[in-house]
């Protein structure tokens, strides 16, 4: 080959090449309106940095063409497609607690009775996977998350195709049964965010069309290859990505984790880089996945790196000839009412639909608003029976239909643990097996088994049938010693201020219930049932070294009950807000009358409170309880018992501070107790209580009703913690001179 032929073939090589250099350069200038590709990656809570770029964007005058996201990058992408300005999504970040929004925590007042009453007793549960006992999939099912999606997202629930947005849209995510990757660019916008955003470990996987998904960073965190293929003439990169650990620095589980990850994560950033017309990188060291609380630095960041390419942002505004409307979503001042059309459900196998409407609290032709249908989420949520309940809402003439997609919880038992000590029951650890849909649908069994230094169970067996008629059984047994005044013995000293001779006693209770139920809006409940008891109380008596029991009671008795509540209370341990109310009634009919002197007779209880908090951390609580004998029960047993703090008391036994447990004992009383609590920091609290009562079977005393009142106060501190409160009452009361410490720990049981 001669010189001049190969200069003339390198020569054409070289103009064919600048050909294409210029064609590729020269496309975006060529003086059409040309488009422009967003795409935001993953990073956790970094990525409140894009609402910052999406600022600076809008500041520029860059119309966005296409988003492409992952995880975080998702949500506010596809939040920002469907109509948010990014005004609006700052002010949506500020809004919410990301923190509590994880935990997936319902209002106190969404929980059924049984829950209410039962909930708080558990500090770790774990699940029964065929036949093995497993653990908790994920720290959260995700409801609440998907809720508040849901909600930001209703003015688009019909659409389905992702480019019908107001940005056309797609986000990726893994399916978790071999690892692939999924693009979702269609279906419903909140299940396709909650799915891109699904960080493993911290929330469950959620099912779409047959697939399990979870967080698309794993597989693409920065999906810039895919937007390219959308044909867009320029891509706009966010970058809030990590980095790879040295390995000096892996030296924690979560971190090996994230380690693994980042594996495949950054393993091509670099190429991606360079197919990103604009990348921009916000400074977020400092922060990682769950720095939620710095929403504002981070959004701030954003702003920071996207204000550094500021001129190559008004270049590409300048060369687009449509302008963007940054408008936003027009957010209703009031939340209006709508009539439901219809309703439906898929998913449910072992949930009736006449459940699922009684827990929700409305039907087709109720009218309801926002607040309405979340309160009738929350209570479907509160069941613990559904893994996620997702819905969309479709405007339909005359109101709305409201689509149902249930995803029951797939483990129906479960192995509960709690440990508590108090001053009365001494050590327990709680064991308890709860298994739901075991013989019916809708019915659950709950066994608790307490071992420590006082053995007792509890077991409820209930077919819980909504807002209708449930039918329930309980069997419980509790035992427990005590120092008991009694007027058995003679040596009665009748001068004291007591009510006999103070001895050792043991109590012994035995109890079965039959009951049918009734709810309304899990505000109030009505009991109504039979119930067979075997009462025990003795003494020890060493006669020659012998030891013998002197029964004060050894009988069965027979009653019937009725039993009304009312509790709106925000929290069953410190309450901050909201009513109590609970009235007993139970009528004594037939006892084995081992004394033989027994009558029938009745006990009517009554305990009243009511909780505000008028200044911020500062709550008032007052109580009032009320007990009296109808009839002669002929035995100290049935007396009312007053003293002590605890909050497991059962039968007659009612707390009192500044008296030792049934230091007080008569067949009547009334009492009135006013708690002022203050949270000095989060869930730590500080209070002083004083309760006020009069015994006796004459409460009234001819109207002189302060006469001969029993007094006493407490000053306490109480911590909330993960096995549950830690408290210690120093308490006194004038009439006598003991000082009483009372201290427990966890949840009461």
């Amino acid at each position: 080959m001669s010189m001049n032929l190969l200069k003339r073939i390198l020569l054409l090589v070289f103009l064919m090449v600048s050909t294409v250099n210029y064609a590729q350069k020269s496309h975006k200038d060529d003086g059409k309106d040309v488009k422009v590709g967003l795409v935001l990656s993953g990073g956790g809570a970094k990525g409140f940095a894009h609402v910052g770029v999406l600022k600076v964007l809008e500041k520029a005058g860059v119309r966005i063409d296409y988003i492409a996201g992952t995880s975080m990058g998702a949500i506010v992408g596809g939040l920002y497609a469907s109509g948010y300005n990014a005004d609006q999504l700052d002010s949506i970040i500020q809004a919410h607690d990301f923190i509590e929004l994880f935990q997936d925590n319902v209002p106190r007042e969404s929980a059924s009775f049984y829950q209410k009453e039962n909930l708080g007793k558990y500090a770790v549960s774990l699940p029964i996977k065929k036949k093995k006992l497993g653990l908790p999939s994920a720290v959260t099912d995700g409801q609440n998350v998907f809720n508040l999606f849901s909600e930001l997202t209703k003015h688009v629930h019909t659409v389905t195709n992702f480019e019908d947005l107001s940005i056309p849209f797609f986000c990726i995510a893994t399916n978790l049964e071999n690892g692939e990757e999924v693009v979702l660019d269609h279906g419903f916008l909140p299940e396709a965010i909650r799915a891109s955003g699904t960080f493993p470990g911290l929330l469950t996987p959620i099912e779409i069309e047959g697939k399990t998904l979870v967080d698309g960073g794993i597989v693409d965190n920065y999906p810039v290859e895919k937007m390219l293929a959308k044909g867009v003439d320029y891509v706009i990169g966010v970058d809030v990505q990590g980095k790879l650990y040295p390995v000096d620095e892996v030296n924690s589980l979560p971190k090996l984790m994230r380690q693994i990850v980042g594996f495949q994560m950054y393993k091509n950033i670099d190429e991606k880089i360079k197919l990103t017309d604009v990348y921009i990188k916000p400074d977020i060291t400092g922060f990682d996945d769950f720095s939620f609380l710095s929403k504002s630095e981070i959004v701030e960041k954003g702003v920071k790196a996207a204000d550094e390419k500021i001129a190559m942002l008004f270049e590409i505004a300048s060369k687009q000839k449509k302008k963007p409307v940054y408008q936003g979503v027009a957010v209703n001042q009031t939340d209006s009412d709508y009539v439901v059309k219809a309703i439906n459900f898929t998913g449910n196998v072992h949930y009736t639909e006449k459940y699922l409407l009684k827990k929700l609290g409305f039907d087709v032709g109720s009218t309801i608003n926002t607040q309405k249908f979340t309160e009738g989420i929350n209570a479907l949520t509160a069941t613990q029976n559904f893994r996620s309940v997702q819905y969309r809402m479709i405007p339909v003439k005359g109101g709305i239909r409201i689509e149902f997609n249930i995803l029951e919880e797939d483990v129906s038992s479960f192995i509960q643990l709690g440990i508590h000590y108090d001053d009365l029951y001494k050590t327990g650890v709680l064991v308890n097996f709860t298994s739901k849909h075991l013989l019916f649908k809708n019915d659950f069994l709950s066994t608790d088994f307490i071992v420590g230094d006082k053995f007792r169970y509890n077991i409820d067996y209930i077919l819980d049938n909504g807002f209708n008629w449930s039918f329930g059984i309980n069997s419980r047994y509790n035992s427990f010693g005590l120092d008991l005044y009694t007027s058995f013995d003679e040596e009665t000293d009748e001068s004291s201020d007591t009510y006999g001779l103070k001895i050792p006693a043991f109590y012994n209770d035995f109890s079965t219930q039959f009951f049918f139920q009734t709810t309304f809006k899990n505000m109030m409940a009505l009991r109504l049932g039979a119930e067979h008891k075997f009462l025990k109380l003795y003494t020890e008596e060493i006669v020659n070294d012998r030891v013998y029991k002197l029964y004060i009671d050894q009988n069965n008795y027979f009653d019937g009950f009725a039993k009304a509540k009312f509790d709106s209370y925000d929290s069953g341990l410190f309450p901050k807000k909201g009513f109590y109310f609970e009235a007993n009634y139970k009528m004594y009919l037939f006892s084995s009358d081992y004394f033989d002197n027994f009558k029938a007779f009745s006990q009517l209880y009554g305990n009243i409170g009511f909780a505000i908090t008028p200044i911020n951390k500062l709550t008032l609580h007052l109580t009032s309880d009320a007990g009296i004998t109808i009839g002669n029960n002929n035995n100290i047993i049935h007396d009312y018992h007053l003293g002590g703090n605890n909050d497991n008391f059962i039968n007659t036994f009612v707390p009192f501070y500044g008296y030792n447990v049934a230091d007080l004992n008569e067949v009547g009383f009334v009492k009135t107790a006013l708690e002022v609590r203050y949270e000095i920091f989060k869930k730590n609290y500080v209070s002083f209580l004083g309760n006020f009562s009069r015994l006796g079977d004459d409460l009234w005393n001819g109207g002189d009703i302060f006469a001969d009142t029993k007094t006493g106060y407490a000053l306490g501190y109480s911590v909330e913690t993960l096995i549950g409160p830690i408290e210690l009452h120093y308490s006194w009361s004038p009439e006598t001179n003991n000082r009483v410490w009372y201290f427990n720990l966890g949840f009461w049981f």
